[in-house]
């Protein structure tokens, strides 16, 4: 299982922050490599809050809050979406919901989030400037708005970012891993056999060579030119100032994105909230599903599309178990960015990644 997922997580581009894309790679290898938490370090990690910061919410003046929180990633199953990684299409899904309720007056997206996969975002950016005309759309960066969270962030009708938030990190990024001298002093080789002349072309068990090499920077360059050009059109703002004012890659403080035109202003969610009528501290006002997860707490109704999973069928349910000890591992290591693993795990994941079936 976790020889598939180090193999999806090196074949894809990411608009992330780099730093947390090694996280996720690290915590991979580790679980491949045989470690695993207890479940008292999970729950250490994670927090008790972490499912429960996941549901919209609707405050006082028909205002729907969408969090858009964690780590960004297309069809994301729903455990892992409960344990720091959300699903693009189920918010895209939620998202449309609220547009078409005709309660909610006004939609804001609570951005924090360090972006994640390229795939579904300008899809789902889209929908969002579309709906601009339908209802305000207000977005608000609270306190992380980097890369992909900043590509959906962007096409919203305006766009506020929190005194001590950071937004920006446009680019888009790939892996490659060599394992191959580490895996001759292991005494591994690995042989391919396949059909096609690119078909394990960038494999992590030879050099990476220059026409692969070419061949992912250019996929690279064309996310690239998708999020600029999204961020140009969604800002009213030449391609030219994107790539020269928009941090080339690093974040931004609040008051320079303002500055730089990344944001309209530096405001924080309660100000957003009163200017759009609605009360701060306001509770929560939905249904509260049987089972806690990232819309535990849908206000959008019995017909909302977010509800049409049948948490009792049986192959979810066992699909649902067997996946469970790796998103809440997942969880755990975006919680602890900072860890350093000891020399004989560091050796273990090392010697897993060189072991791990690429497809």
């Amino acid at each position: 299982m976790y020889e598939l997922l180090i193999a999806e997580m090196r074949s894809q581009p990411w608009a992330i922050l780099p730093e947390k894309l090694a996280v996720i790679e690290s915590l991979l290898a580790f679980r491949a490599s045989g470690q695993r938490y207890t479940p008292e370090e999970i729950q250490a990690r994670i927090g008790p809050e972490a499912a429960a910061s996941r549901g919209v919410q609707r405050a006082p003046g028909m205002v729907a809050v969408l969090p858009i929180t964690g780590v960004l990633q297309n069809r994301a199953h729903e455990m892992m979406e409960s344990s720091g990684v959300v699903g693009v299409n189920r918010l895209q899904s939620t998202f449309r919901a609220l547009v078409n309720d005709p309660e909610v007056k006004a939609i804001v997206l609570d951005v924090n989030s360090p972006g994640g996969s390229v795939y579904g975002i300008a899809e789902f950016a889209q929908a969002i400037f579309e709906s601009r005309d339908t209802k305000p759309v207000v977005a608000v960066a609270n306190h992380l708005a980097a890369s992909a969270a900043l590509h959906i962030a962007s096409a919203a009708g305006e766009f506020y970012v929190s005194p001590s938030a950071q937004v920006g990190s446009v680019g888009v990024l790939q892996m490659h891993q060599d394992v191959s001298v580490m895996a001759e002093n292991e005494g591994v080789k690995t042989t391919f056999i396949h059909s096609g002349k690119y078909k394990v072309e960038g494999n992590p068990f030879e050099p990476l060579s220059e026409e692969a090499r070419t061949h992912m920077q250019a996929e690279c360059d064309k996310f690239y030119a998708m999020f600029a050009g999204d961020l140009a059109r969604f800002r009213g703002v030449s391609r030219a100032h994107v790539e020269g004012n928009f941090g080339q890659g690093r974040v931004l403080t609040a008051k320079d994105a303002v500055a730089a035109g990344m944001a309209d202003g530096v405001r924080t969610m309660e100000q957003v909230l009163a200017k759009l009528g609605a009360g701060s501290g306001a509770p929560a006002r939905g249904m509260r599903a049987e089972t806690p997860g990232p819309f535990s707490h849908l206000a959008c109704g019995p017909d909302c599309p977010a509800h049409d999973v049948d948490l009792d069928e049986p192959d979810l349910a066992q699909s649902t178990r067997d996946a469970t000890e790796a998103s809440l591992d997942l969880a755990a290591a975006l919680k602890e960015a900072d860890e350093r693993d000891p020399e004989h795990v560091r050796r273990a994941r090392e010697l897993a990644l060189a072991r791990a079936r690429y497809s």
